[in-house]
């Protein structure tokens, strides 16, 4: 059962609370909350709609999670938000539960940081160990893969993919999907050159940090097409797994409508 509540919490009965946790002043829990073991709620955070809170998780001061979603389109169906395991969630943090699109849920995995004012719309996936700076939008549909960092200011437009290890620099505008391990950033955003530091800090060989260096190369300034990139990569040793999920991601890029894979274009 839970540990401390709060006088001036409000949860509903029905809610589910596993052991250790913590409710702080005037959190507000709806029916079909469900929050895991060890996770705190420090203050004024409102939960409500169908959560799932995995275990430790820390959520501060005016979150609000399980929100309808801003979506037109929605007319009230029984649509959630699924979150992992060991993230923090700041101040005034907004996650908006699926829309009747897709499989009806926006979906957070684990040991993820969401800064203050981040705003994750309806249908989103967000990987593991994703960074998300203060004041970030990501439009209804995003999907982030694992080990992405996205600085302070950025709005991501609707079913954009971010691939993982990349970086997204601040007050950037992300229309087009975001290529893994790649630094992005810009106004209208461009591929700048590969996330070094990050792809060092995750334990990427230095073999395949070389082999993406060339990747970068040939295809955002010689201008390939990913076909004849790979046959040279090939050619040099420089094939590896990362540099093949490179050149995947982009090729489904540009099948996409606008640079996003999952807008397919519409036939002719």
């Amino acid at each position: 059962m839970a540990t401390l509540i709060a006088d001036t919490a409000s949860i509903d009965p029905r809610a589910e609370l596993g052991d250790d946790v913590e409710v702080g002043p005037y959190c507000v829990i709806g029916p079909d909350v469900e929050i895991g073991r060890g996770t705190r709620l420090i203050a004024h955070a409102c939960i409500f709609g169908r959560v799932t809170l995995g275990e430790e998780n820390v959520i501060h001061p005016f979150a609000v999670i399980g929100g309808e979603p801003q979506d037109v389109s929605y007319r009230g169906s029984d649509t959630r938000v699924e979150i992992g395991d060991g993230n923090v969630i700041r101040e005034g943090v907004t996650i908006h539960r699926g829309s009747e699109k897709e499989q009806g849920v926006t979906r957070i995995g684990s040991h993820n940081l969401l800064m203050v004012n981040v705003h994750v719309a309806h249908d989103c996936r967000l990987g593991d160990r994703v960074v998300i700076a203060n004041n970030t939008i990501l439009g209804g549909h995003t999907h982030v893969e694992s080990s992405v960092t996205i600085s302070g200011g950025v709005g991501v437009h609707p079913f954009v993919t971010i691939g993982g290890f990349s970086y997204v620099g601040g007050l950037s505008r992300i229309y087009h999907d975001v290529p893994p391990y790649m630094i992005v950033d810009g106004n209208p955003s461009k591929v700048r050159c590969i996330n070094v530091v990050g792809l060092r800090r995750h334990g990427l060989s230095a073999a395949a940090v070389t082999a993406l260096h060339e990747a970068h190369r040939l295809i955002y300034r010689a201008r390939m097409t990913p076909a004849h990139a790979a046959e040279i990569l090939l050619s040099h040793g420089h094939l590896c797994a990362e540099v093949r999920s490179l050149l995947d991601f982009i090729e489904a890029q540009h099948q996409g409508k606008q640079g996003r894979a999952r807008e397919r274009r519409r036939a002719g």
